[in-house]
């Protein structure tokens, strides 16, 4: 157990290495520019090996991503007894907003901004996140027990979490700074929420969202 324990954690700290190595070679160049060989070359590896951890271009960035790929899912299965998922979903990304979480689009720290350029402004990465957020909302559908009401209610959580992350971005994007925006941004979070609730009672939701 300790052995794959060791084992994971090495892994994990290469995937965590080769990522960092290459979006900062994607920053300095562009993400275009630079090919898989180089960064294979810059992390001290083979090209076969970096596709054994990566099997895209894409995922070299995209990895960032990877903790929170499940996030919802497991706030879902974790929340307190007596707490429904969408209060759980509901508070957990209003404590991001309140932390300036990177994830919630609520974060002008420099390193966030030119990541999230990165991402945004190159259509190859942008195709291969939605295979991160369809994994996501089926990871959050079976937290919700599965099944089409809980399918559907998954879709809708996870669209209005990136939408209200997407409307964070544009304006840190734009050069506001988070703590300017962070009352409109809980706001926004406030309506968006109150809206899922209200669809949720009048659709096929399952009960005990």
């Amino acid at each position: 157990m300790t052995d794959m324990g060791l084992r994971e954690r090495k892994k994990q700290r290469m995937y965590q290495a080769v990522s960092d190595i290459a979006v900062a070679l994607f920053l300095e160049k562009g993400f275009e520019r630079v090919s898989v060989a180089e960064v294979a070359a810059a992390a001290e590896i083979s090209k076969p090996t970096l596709f054994r951890y990566f099997p895209a271009k894409e995922d070299l960035v995209l990895h960032r991503f990877a903790d929170h790929e499940g996030e919802p899912a497991r706030v879902v299965l974790a929340r307190a007894p007596g707490t429904s998922p969408l209060d759980a979903l509901h508070r957990h990304f209003r404590a991001g907003l309140d932390r300036h979480d990177p994830v919630t689009g609520l974060s002008d720290h420099p390193d966030v901004l030119a990541f999230h350029r990165l991402l945004y402004g190159t259509p190859s990465l942008v195709a291969r996140l939605y295979g991160y957020v369809e994994r996501s909302e089926a990871a959050l559908t079976e937290a919700l027990g599965g099944g089409l009401g809980a399918r559907l209610a998954a879709g809708q959580i996870i669209a209005v979490q990136r939408i209200l992350a997407l409307e964070n971005w544009r304006r840190m994007a734009g050069g506001e700074r988070a703590e300017d925006v962070h009352g409109d941004a809980v706001a926004a979070a406030e309506r968006a929420f109150r809206q899922l609730r209200e669809g949720m009672r009048a659709g096929d939701a399952p009960e005990n969202i």
